[in-house]
């Protein structure tokens, strides 16, 4: 259950950093890359079964 909740809520931060809204125009593409790596990380551990799902 926690391993969901925090994939959705990482998903929904990679979303809003991602450099086509206007408020995130002049972050480049750090942010958003930095949380891609968050959700993979997330993912895989989930699927490996080491976090709750």
């Amino acid at each position: 259950m926690i391993g969901t909740i925090l994939l959705i809520v990482v998903i929904l931060l990679l979303l809003g950093a991602v450099p086509r809204w206007p408020h995130s125009t002049n972050w480049g593409y750090g942010p958003s890359g930095l949380l891609s790596v968050v959700a993979v990380i997330l993912l895989v551990l989930i699927l490996m079964g080491q976090l709750p799902f």
